[in-house]
């Protein structure tokens, strides 16, 4: 449980950090609140030459409204996230997920970056943000590029990111009006989710405008249930429509096993959440 020996840095300026990960492109890990990147260290599946710590760049950390969209710093807290007014008013789901990262004390050292960087399919936020349709932007040396989160994560623990580039910044386009809430189920408060389900509602007259429904821990990546979001599209909001859409979530998947859950588990913990987070953002009893 002892990391393998490496060298560190502190860069006071992004542009520092980036010249960093330039001059050892292969052998650099960056670490933003370390929940993620230091246990993988100690089990030496990790072994970076260097670690590069983003937490003395004062730019990374806001929360802004820009435009259309929220703008969120790579740096920013799951918990500054949970509780800023302009996520809650603009994005809820995001807030909702950030909410229920960990424990308070992952909350207030993990970041919004750390974790859509790591990529871990059993994180909360990555369905979120696939749900939310949201933008990340990276930078490196070699300039900036905008990935949409449908293309963002490719694999476990793997994501588009080159290895020369730095996650700075999570633009959301702004959700006002939609329904929207995320469940997950763990076994211990502060557990990684077993399954988890993030959903997004838009209605007009009451009718199902459009439905995005994101599982998280039941494949490599977050998985859109696509049979839910075409069983409601265009349907009336009901208990009995929402029920129904809800028995479709597991249609399809193939989770692998894990300890704490054998794949049948997990496709019926799929269709539960999916129906509690549809009724809970519905507000269907």
């Amino acid at each position: 449980m002892i990391p393998a020996a490496f060298d560190y840095a502190a860069p006071a300026s992004l542009e520092e950090a980036m010249a960093l990960l330039a001059g050892h492109p292969d052998d650099a890990k960056l670490i933003a609140g370390g929940h993620s990147l230091l246990p993988l260290m100690k089990l030496r599946l990790a072994t970076p030459q260097l670690l590069v710590d983003l937490g003395k760049i004062p730019d990374l950390r806001y929360i802004e409204e820009k435009g259309d969209h929220l703008a969120i710093g790579a740096m920013t807290t799951h918990y500054q996230v949970s509780i800023s007014e302009a996520v809650r008013r603009r994005a809820g789901l995001l807030a909702d997920s950030a909410a229920v990262v960990g424990d308070m004390q992952v909350r207030n050292r993990g970041t919004v970056g750390g974790s859509l960087a790591h990529a871990d399919p059993a994180s909360d936020l990555p369905a979120a943000a696939l749900a939310l349709g949201a933008q990340l932007v990276a930078r490196s040396r070699s300039g900036e590029r905008v990935i949409a989160a449908a293309d963002f994560f490719q694999d476990i623990w793997t994501s588009a990111l080159e290895p020369e580039e730095i996650l700075t910044e999570v633009r959301i386009p702004f959700q006002d009006g939609k329904a929207q809430a995320y469940e997950k189920f763990r076994q211990r408060a502060g557990d990684w989710a077993i399954v988890g389900a993030a959903v997004s509602v838009a209605r007009r007259n009451g009718t199902i405008d459009r439905a995005d429904v994101i599982l998280t821990n039941v494949g490599p990546t977050p998985v859109r249930a696509r049979a839910v979001e075409s069983a409601l599209q265009g349907q009336p909001v009901s208990p009995e429509v929402v029920r129904a859409a809800a028995e479709q979530a597991a249609d399809g998947l193939d989770p692998a096993p894990e300890l704490k859950a054998s794949p049948d588990y997990k496709r019926h913990l799929a269709r539960v959440l999916t129906r509690r987070a549809l009724e809970r953002a519905l507000q269907i009893s």
